[in-house]
């Protein structure tokens, strides 16, 4: 079976993803400033937005599994805040975890990657495509993602394809939801973490082959949803 690396992996979107894999089979490695203990799954604590522990972290992988057939970007975070309000130093930790990580990891994985005629996918955002106020940092670095994504896919195919999964409202904190958080989406429903975990199990695998430099949408709905205030 594939030996798979998931970033930002301890919790939510990222665990769900691992506990997919690895119930699939596969060789699973998740990395994460937050070292955690899911049952099969190596853990590993990482900084993706730091180059040396990211050349650190593929070097491991290179030793002890030997290979890598998948990485998944998924490592992200957002801050709020009016842009009169946010520093620099907030900006650039923002696109360092959620957009330059993908950069690092990608370039630090290459010869394992191309070796396994590997799959990376990027998880982005609806984000990418619209926003609400005071996201700045976050709706740049997803919308860099979306771009780093196919610019990726150009530039490693055939041997290595690349696509993204841009979510919109997914319920990784199991809370506590409205019947109206429901019913405004078009398929009827808030998204689960399998949703997105299910599908990135289809883009690693050999059944998306014809799939690269694409973004999926999982958002039931709401991106084609015409929304007009009273």
């Amino acid at each position: 079976m594939a030996v798979y690396l998931i970033t930002g992996g301890a919790r939510g979107i990222g665990a769900g993803i691992a506990q997919h894999l690895k119930a699939a089979g596969h060789t699973v490695i998740i990395a994460d400033k937050e070292k955690v203990q899911l049952p099969g799954i190596r853990s590993i604590m990482c900084d993706v937005s730091d180059e040396a522990q990211v050349a650190s972290l593929m070097t491991g992988i290179e030793a002890v599994e030997g290979r890598l057939d998948g990485l998944v970007c998924n490592a992200g975070y957002m801050v709020r805040k009016p842009i009169e309000g946010l520093t620099l130093d907030e900006w650039n930790g923002v696109l360092g975890t959620n957009l330059t990580s993908t950069f690092l990891l990608v370039r630090a994985g290459l010869a394992m990657l191309r070796a396994a005629r590997g799959v990376v996918v990027t998880i982005a955002s609806t984000r990418a495509h619209q926003s609400e106020p005071d996201t700045e940092s976050y709706a740049a670095s997803k919308g860099g993602l979306l771009a780093l994504t196919h610019a990726l896919a150009i530039s490693l195919g055939p041997d290595i394809r690349v696509n993204c999964i841009s979510p919109g409202w997914i319920n990784s904190k199991s809370e506590a939801l409205r019947h109206e958080d429901h019913v405004q989406h078009p398929v009827g429903r808030v998204g689960m973490v399998e949703d997105i975990a299910e599908l990135t199990g289809y883009l690693l695998s050999g059944k998306s082959g014809f799939l690269t430099g694409s973004e999926i949408i999982a958002d039931g709905g709401m991106t084609r949803k015409m929304i007009y205030e009273a």
